[in-house]
């Protein structure tokens, strides 16, 4: 890597640059120029005089830069001369430049400044060899000046032109030259800021830079026209602001901010390759609207900020896209300015003891870095000679320099050089008094070693001081604060005074001359005492992660033996805070980007490129304030969604259009039914987004280790394993938290079945029918981590349909209706599926067989496999009759997918479907009733099954007379199942002591109703039928578990699932009003209380589940605070309102009827 430079000014005004392969301090060559300060990148750096003028510095490069001026000489052909540059009055100068527009004679070219110098003369361009041509004389000829010209004279050329060229080059490289003033255009206001950027904005090869100045005057100007050619630029443009700007800053990239002079900040928009002065200013709020921004340092796509308390602070989610940003975070540290390099790297100069420092750790991913460290590089070697002072500053006052800070020169040699003069330092910050009175003793001490000098106290500008010439010593009480209120760290201080009635000062006991500040001794010692910094420029220093400085490793018994979060100035405070306080946490951003595509959410929908970005900040040890952005381009304008990472309920993968894709949903997004579609270019990419986004999403609600046992688990359509930690307000009556925002995260695994309970007990069935039981994941060590990760194999049947119609004249042909359903497709026949366009679920899963004819449909097929019905739409039956118009028959192909996940298969018998008694968390149950039903429709009984072995023992076969399709036990021990041929039964006697039971019962099926699921709660039994309606067991009681008689509750119903408090969640077949939402809804059956257990109405979350199991939540909802006592009755009757003594005689009148009105009246009229 080349070598870059890092630039800082002093507090006396010199410029020093550190080199990246160095390691000393260098300083300027030109030691009489003193700046205030600096913008540098990596091929030059600006500065700004003291007398508020602009230098530029040009870094040596082995490539000159040479910029060849030209100008076109034009004649006319006339009868008696010939071609002269006598010309007609329509035509152009007789110099010009090539277009003819301008006038151009030799004579009105000059240098741009004095930092160019010409190489040669002028002379005519000549295409072979570029000197004058003593052929042609390089002239081109043409019949008239507008049209083009050619090198060969014909008879009707009655002009022509030559080409003159003069090269000049510019010769100012490693030295300051003062940039001159625009020709022609009114001169811009002093500068007290700037900084230049722009050079890496855009993809075009030819890049430029662009200067960016603030004026005494608050406004801001605009330097166009700089390029290699043109190191200086070409002139200076204002550009209108909503107020008085006080300091800007340029990044690399397309980002310019600004801070006015009441703290607050501004952002540029609309800068581009295309227009790089932007289209309009946005005003932003500092971090703390008491208290306004100092200064500001813009990097390619991070900013920082200093307050003017001299609090660091980091600028979050900006970008091209978000300028803006999104908010701040503090970083630890206390700096008067910072500077952002080229790639995010950040330096600063500490406020208390002008130490520069740079920020450790910074990367592409982690942007705030880790810590502060200090640059420790030494000076440079070279010293005057014995008897000089060194570092070029002595404790004498001499005469001030044009144009300097402190108003300070070298001392004339010899012993009989005549005294200097004295001056008063002139500064920039007002940190100048505080760096010296805090590093240097408050007494004037003349060379030689010569007493200290005082101040006589006339000199001094207290009111009531005495005239006299009595001499007061200088003390740092005296000096003024460093920190004055109302006074803006960026306002000049100009403390230079004209010294009245000056007395020769002479090496013995000469009076010192008056003034209204004292100069101290500026001479460093040997030792290499480093002076106060005032400004640092880290926009030329490129490093990246993996570079090692020297300069940047500090020892072990230097500061950075402390923690990084402290200054050297806050050494001595901070270790005697260790003592009684924890150590400060390090407050850290970290962002991770990537390119991906993303599902347009306006018409058309369809795939558009699109940046992503997770920054990931922690701004306390148990807080997290993540943010995900979307970056797209809209029209050629740049644009950006931002979703909070504490509003994302689920991350779920998809297959869509055999692409790798993953839907980010919000509570907003599942009320829309329009989920954020991403898809990556890989498989790995997909994994690490999730995980990464997964990871994040449950460490910004305090989500670590496995699930809870009163967790919710859910199966997507996709076989994704789904769990939500369910708040205890869950199942409150009112205010009931909405069903959209459930956060559902990712457990590994693969199943197609789950079923938990209250005591962790978590079962799982594969598409194969293999059990699998949960050991645990995400909370134990590595080691034991490893332990529980297990093989997990599934393997799934994808089926299509293959369709037919019978026609007269061919019999059965695939040629259908015009209305009828495609001649491949799916069981609904509303998508079109064939074996070239079915996929498997995932790119995870992998074909193992071939596609092949189906014969075991459950509706039975003929030999050849076909199943045969009136219509596409009517039942299907394996047997062909007269009215058979058209057939179909099955085909099946297998795919297989292998994963390692935290579960233990448990063999050897395929499973069908599986309960788990819900118990209350508190319970204390020796074994857990685990029932199942087995592929060929057997009853099972799992004995063994505790909590710390969830797996079981063995299993005990219950008899039947048939085989069944689905079971459920509930919190009572009632066990319900429903058989094949649809019939619904009890079994009896079930308990702890007889895990089995004795017989089944038979229950009647609601009216015409084929029943397919159920599940048992604690006291309610609720069941779906095979048409989608759900219904509801009434009657049911511990002394009669049967119930009595079936109630219709709703429809659209694929599965339902009870709890132990007698919760009912559903999933729902479609979201009314939502025709396009696909199958799998999550809803929540609202106002289920003990009095009301058929609940109210329908709470609707997301889409695209397949299996959800509530039956481990048993938290009981928090209960309303207690009435307080009743009032004593004298106290109680003098608290009722008049109005109700009314209602309160006819409640009485009625409890004692003689007394009532109506008894009255009947007894007179008897």
């Amino acid at each position: 890597m080349t070598s870059s430079l890092l630039w800082a000014v002093d507090v006396y005004g010199r410029v020093y640059s550190l080199s990246t392969a160095g390691g000393r301090w260098e300083r300027s060559k030109d030691k009489v120029l003193e700046l205030k300060k600096l913008g540098a990148v990596k091929q030059c750096c600006w500065g700004i005089g003291c007398d508020n003028q602009l230098y530029l510095n040009v870094n040596p490069s082995d490539v000159a830069i040479r910029f060849q001026e030209e100008t076109y000489e034009n004649q006319r052909w006339n009868p008696l001369e010939g071609f002269t540059d006598t010309l007609l009055p329509t035509d152009r100068w007789p110099w010009t430049d090539e277009a003819g527009l301008n006038p151009q004679p030799l004579h009105s070219f000059q240098l741009p400044s004095e930092s160019w110098e010409w190489e040669g003369d002028w002379f005519v361009h000549d295409e072979t060899c570029g000197r004058p041509s003593t052929g042609t004389g390089g002239w081109e000829y043409a019949v008239d000046f507008p049209t083009s010209f050619s090198k060969e004279k014909k008879w009707n050329s009655c002009v022509r032109r030559r080409r003159w060229l003069r090269n000049r080059r510019y010769k100012a490289f490693g030295f300051w030259s003062k940039i001159p003033l625009d020709r022609g255009r009114p001169p811009p206001q002093p500068f007290i800021d700037i900084s230049c950027g722009g050079h890496l904005m855009g993809n075009n090869s030819e890049k430029r830079l662009y200067l960016w100045a603030v004026s005494q005057q608050g406004r801001v100007w605009f330097r166009s026209g700089i390029e290699h050619l043109k190191p200086e630029g070409c002139h200076w443009e204002e550009m209108a602001g909503p107020g008085e700007v006080a300091q800007v800053s340029c990044g690399p990239g397309d980002l310019l901010w600004a801070v006015l002079w009441d703290g607050q900040l501004l952002v540029r928009r609309g800068i581009s390759s295309e227009r790089p002065k932007g289209s309009s200013w946005t005003v932003v709020e500092p971090p703390k609207k008491n208290l306004g921004a100092a200064h500001v340092s813009v990097g390619m796509y991070v900013v920082w900020a200093v307050t003017k308390d001299n609090k660091v602070w980091f600028r979050r989610g900006v970008n091209s896209h978000n300028p803006c940003g999104s908010g701040w975070i503090n970083i630890s540290g206390e700096m008067l300015m910072v500077s952002v390099g080229p790639n995010d790297q950040v330096w600063g100069v500490g406020s208390e003891d002008r130490t520069i420092y740079f920020r450790q750790g910074v990367t592409a991913s982690q942007v705030t870095g880790s810590g502060w460290t200090p640059v420790l590089a030494q000076w440079d070697s070279s010293r005057p000679p014995d008897g000089q002072p060194s570092h070029d500053f002595s404790g004498e006052m001499t005469d001030s320099s044009q144009g300097s800070v402190l108003g300070l020169a070298d001392s004339p040699a010899g012993p009989e050089s005549p005294p200097p003069k004295a001056t008063i330092p002139k500064i920039t910050s007002d940190s100048f008094i505080s760096a010296l009175v805090s590093d240097r003793e408050c007494t004037i001490k003349p060379a030689g070693g010569a007493p200290p000098a005082t101040l006589p106290t006339d000199a001094l500008p207290e009111e009531g001081a005495s005239t006299g010439d009595e001499e007061v010593p200088l003390t740092p009480s005296e000096a003024p604060s460093p920190k004055t209120p109302g006074v803006d760290p960026w306002s000049n201080v100009d403390l230079e005074e004209e010294a009245k009635g000056r007395r020769p000062a002479g090496p013995e006991g000469a009076a010192p001359q008056q003034a209204s500040v004292a100069t101290f001794p500026l001479d460093l010692p040997e030792g290499e005492e480093r002076p106060p910094w005032a400004w640092v420029s880290g926009g030329g220093c490129v490093l990246t992660s993996d570079t090692r400085i020297g300069w940047l490793e500090s020892p072990e018994d230097k500061t950075s033996s402390l923690p990084l979060s402290m200054t050297p100035a806050h050494a001595t405070a901070e270790k005697k805070k260790e003592a009684t306080d924890e150590l400060t946490f390090e407050k850290s951003v970290s962002v991770t980007k990537g390119q991906l595509r993303w599902w347009r959410d306006w018409l058309p929908h369809q795939w558009e490129h699109a940046g992503l970005a997770l920054e990931q900040a922690q701004s306390e040890p148990t807080r997290r304030e993540d943010f995900l952005y979307l970056y797209y381009t809209e029209n050629n304008e740049k644009k950006f969604l931002c979703i909070p990472i504490s509003e994302v309920t689920a991350l779920v993968p998809k297959f869509k259009e055999s692409l790798y894709c993953f839907a980010v949903y919000t509570a907003e997004r599942t009320r829309q039914r329009w989920p954020l579609l991403l898809s990556t270019h890989t498989q790995q990419d997909l994994q690490q987004w999730l995980s990464l986004l997964g990871e994040s999403c449950c460490l910004s609600r305090g989500i670590v280790g496995r699930p809870s046992e009163q967790a919710l688990w859910a199966v997507t359509s996709k076989g994704d394993i789904m769990v939500h930690e369910p708040p205890p307000s869950l199942e409150a009556p009112t205010p009931n938290p909405a069903c959209d925002n459930m956060f559902w995260y990712q457990v590994p695994g693969h199943l197609h079945t789950v079923e938990c309970n209250s005591l962790a007990v978590v079962w799982g069935i594969g598409y194969d029918g293999t059990a699998w039981v949960y050991t645990g994941h995400g909370e134990a060590s590595a080691e034991d981590s490893k332990d529980q990760q297990h093989l997990q194999v599934d393997v799934r049947s994808m089926f299509i349909y293959e369709n037919q119609r019978w026609n007269p004249v061919t019999g059965y042909t695939d040629k259908g209706l015009p209305l009828d359903r495609h001649m491949w497709s799916d069981v609904s026949g509303l998508r079109e599926c064939t074996k070239a366009s079915t996929k498997p679920p995932s790119p995870q899963w992998t074909w193992v067989t071939d596609w092949a004819i189906d014969y075991s449909a459950p509706e039975g097929a003929d030999k050849e496999g076909w199943q045969y019905a009136a219509d596409f739409t009517a039942a299907y039956n394996g047997n062909k009759t007269l009215k058979d118009f058209v057939r179909r028959r099955r085909w099946v192909r297998k795919c297989k997918i292998e994963l390692t996940s935290p579960w233990v298969e448990v063999p050897p018998i395929p499973l069908s479907d599986i309960t788990i008694l819900p118990c209350l968390a508190k319970s204390s149950m020796e074994q857990v009733p685990l029932w199942a039903i087995s592929e060929r429709g057997d009853v099972l009984c799992r004995l063994g099954v505790t909590r710390d072995n969830p797996a079981g023992n063995s299993w005990l076969h219950v008899g039947t007379d048939q085989p069944f399709r689905s079971i459920s036990i509930g919190g009572g021990h009632q066990v319900w199942a429903i058989a094949r041929d649809n019939s619904v039964f009890y079994r009896g006697s079930v308990s702890a002591q007889n895990p089995a039971g004795d017989c089944w019962y038979h229950i009647p099926s609601p009216p015409k109703q084929d029943l397919k699921q159920l599940s048992v709660g604690r006291t309610s039994v609720y069941a779906v039928d095979m048409n989608g309606n759900l219904w509801y067991r009434q009657g049911v009681t511990p002394s009669y578990p049967q119930g009595t008689v079936w109630e219709l509750i709703s429809n659209n119903v694929s599965k339902v699932t009870v709890g132990p408090l007698d919760q009912v969640w559903i999933i729902a077949e479609r979201v009314p009003g939502c025709p396009s939402e696909g199958a799998g809804v999550v809803c929540h059956r609202a106002g289920v209380q003990p009095m009301l257990p058929k609940g109210q109405s329908w709470e609707f979350g997301i889409g695209g589940w397949q299996h959800l199991s509530v039956r481990g939540n048993s938290q009981e909802p928090p209960r309303a605070p207690a009435r307080s006592p009743q009032p004593p009755r004298a106290q109680k009757q003098q608290t009722v309102p008049k109005f109700l003594e009314g209602l309160l005689r006819q409640k009485n009148d009625l409890r004692c009827p003689e007394r009532s009105p109506i008894r009255r009246i009947m007894s007179q009229l008897k």
